[in-house]
């Protein structure tokens, strides 16, 4: 490939990625605010949110991957030039979106005895239960938000979610700061203040976002062909082979390390809080790098629909090298910075220690962390969603979870032991997928230069 080419394919990916990578940020900066200014009022808020997003990160991730499902499909129809197909996917896409929005609601709102039988502590549970609630809410919101989000990026519209989120992000942080400390005549709600902010700016995400896919211009070709679209079950069939196991990737990578918050849990309120604070600086890079991912998603799906596949794998190999750069920059920044972010969050003497600890493994895992994600939306783009499902299974809950217990418990290691694990299963899960595309792509472009020839 010639210079000019790879510089040309990282520019396009860089403006892909870019604005998703920022409106991605901006989905963990709802937590990161909660966070930080919930730490200021104590440690066992600090570890209550912790707990709570713990498991509403795992429902909220698999919506997430539900709402992916229409991505590769309208990227795919966008390549073919057909307008009628994008617009079939993303109506039936908002159907699903809105029934998982209610069902994982459901599960967190009559859910809460989930935070009961994880053995933390009690007083941690108590604090936990009406945020989690609360955060729960915002799943419905959030998938309409979803739904016309990832129909604008299929079709390579991907600034304007970014603007939206950002602007989200700034009235959570305004409602956080009147609603946690009782400012402008509010009373002083705590940790049920933040979750009220947070549900508040995710209403108005999805309304304007809403607004903006239904009356911006470049949007009518589609839509003129709502009403005649009709329902078909073999659209919610193909929305839900590429969702569901997406949706099931980020629960098994999620929930472990939510199930690494729960382990760490019972090692006290302290190590909980160090935890959440190491694995809320470790979230901001990976959802950056999910950015990455989304664009090699629309990349890869829009060159297969134009039956361009060298195209397709440089697009996607330069998605990865993307990844590499941005990665190996943020682990660089925890190992540098590793004795100070902490202080962002806290300032009790016991929690940033060992939360400083926690960042160095973080820095190790970033490469890793990186590959993975970009891997399993590159072939994504493809199609191919049910055996990296199967991988991310395998390195985290029968190989990454089991080291970091024993590792641990049996070891000694403590809540490093728990990373350690966590560092062992995103590196399997990297090697496999890149590996994955590799092979599946050079595959692809040997039948289509077989079919030419023939």
């Amino acid at each position: 490939m010639k210079a000019q080419d790879f510089k040309e394919h990282f520019k396009r990916n860089y403006l892909l990625a870019y604005p998703v990578v920022l409106s991605q940020l901006g989905h963990v900066l709802v937590g990161t605010a909660d966070s930080v200014m919930v730490g200021r009022v104590g440690t066992e808020e600090l570890a209550a949110v912790s707990v709570a997003n713990a498991v509403f990160s795992v429902t909220m991730m698999f919506g997430i991957g539900i709402s992916f499902g229409l991505t590769p499909l309208v990227a795919q129809s966008d390549g073919e030039g057909n307008h009628r197909s994008a617009m079939r996917y993303m109506k039936h896409s908002f159907v699903i979106n809105l029934i998982f929005g209610l069902l994982l609601f459901s599960i967190l709102l009559f859910g809460g005895f989930i935070l009961d039988i994880l053995n933390q502590p009690k007083e941690v549970v108590v604090l936990a239960k009406p945020y989690l609630a609360i955060i729960g809410f915002s799943l419905l919101p959030f998938m309409i938000f979803q739904t016309y989000k990832q129909f604008a990026e299929g079709l390579s519209l991907t600034k304007q979610a970014m603007y939206i989120t950002i602007s989200a992000n700034v009235i959570n942080v305004v409602l956080n700061y009147i609603l946690i400390f009782g400012k402008l005549g509010f009373e002083p709600m705590g940790l049920e203040g933040a979750g009220w902010a947070t549900l508040i700016s995710r209403i108005l995400m999805a309304i304007v976002m809403a607004l903006f896919v239904m009356y911006y211009k470049k949007f009518a070709v589609y839509w003129k062909y709502f009403k005649v679209t009709v329902w078909n079950p073999l659209s919610f069939k193909q929305l839900l082979n590429l969702g569901v196991p997406t949706g099931f990737q980020y629960i098994f990578e999620v929930g472990a390390f939510a199930s690494a918050a729960i382990m760490i849990g019972w090692m006290g309120a302290v190590p909980l809080a160090s935890h959440q604070v190491a694995m809320n600086l470790a979230s901001i890079s990976y959802m950056m790098a999910t950015g990455i991912s989304a664009a090699a998603t629309v990349r890869v799906g829009n060159q297969l629909g134009q039956r361009d596949i060298p195209t397709m794998r440089i697009a996607a190999f330069t998605c990865f090298l993307m990844a590499v750069i941005f990665m190996s920059f943020t682990g660089l920044l925890f190992m540098v910075l590793n004795d100070y972010l902490p202080m962002l969050y806290t300032s009790d003497q016991e929690v940033i220690p060992i939360a400083s600890s926690l960042l160095i493994i973080a820095a190790l895992f970033q490469l890793s962390d990186g590959i993975q994600v970009v891997g399993l939306g590159a072939l994504r783009g493809m199609g191919d969603v049910k055996l990296p499902t199967a991988v991310t299974f395998m390195a985290y809950w029968v190989i990454g979870l089991p080291a970091g217990y024993l590792l641990a418990f049996s070891l000694g290691f403590g809540e490093q032991g728990v990373w350690y694990g966590l560092l062992i299963g995103l590196s399997v899960t990297a090697i496999i997928l890149f590996i994955r595309f590799n092979n599946k792509s050079k595959k692809l472009a040997f039948k289509m230069n077989q079919s030419i020839s023939g």
